[in-house]
């Protein structure tokens, strides 16, 4: 990869970053307070585990792209709140996602190695991180109204939240 395709790519993922960003700040605002324990099977995640992750796994991706090491440890401990979350979410994310979009393209190509081997160019973990954050909110969004909760449009209208014209 060059470092003009590096750039090109940059900026189309960031694009899509921020896009899916709100998408999924309406997904998370969704989950109510007083039933953010629910998940549908032990094995599974709760919704307050779930909306942390989300958020939290985006500012790693976006952390290794920026120093180009992989991740050590674990995330820090989620917010009381889901408020909390996404206001923690709102701050860190639109900061990285700055970051990444003003990094040189010689930066934005060299490959990274991540977990298990896996080597790509720097860029590319923003897609990755897209796809990431699209998996784990359809399952947000399929706990929501178990939850008493309503699922927000997501890219068209939902039963919810119809499609505006």
């Amino acid at each position: 990869m060059t470092p003009e395709q590096g750039k090109t790519l940059c900026k189309i993922f960031t694009d899509t970053c921020r896009h899916e960003a709100e998408t999924t700040k309406k997904v998370i605002r969704a989950v109510p307070d007083d039933k953010k324990s629910y998940k549908p099977d032990p094995r599974s995640m709760s919704a307050h585990e779930l909306a942390w992750h989300i958020a939290t796994a985006e500012i790693m991706f976006c952390d290794f792209i920026l120093s180009g090491q992989p991740p050590a440890g674990r995330p820090p401990e989620a917010p009381a709140t889901i408020g909390a979350i996404l206001d923690w979410y709102e701050t860190n994310h639109h900061d990285r996602i700055e970051k990444v979009n003003e990094m040189p393209g010689d930066k934005l190509a060299e490959n990274l190695v991540f977990f298990a081997g896996m080597a790509f160019p720097a860029v590319m973990y923003l897609d990755m991180m897209n796809r990431h954050s699209v998996h784990h909110r359809g399952q947000l969004s399929s706990y929501l109204r178990p939850m008493g909760s309503k699922v927000p449009a997501i890219y068209g209208g939902s039963a919810d939240e119809p499609m505006q014209m």
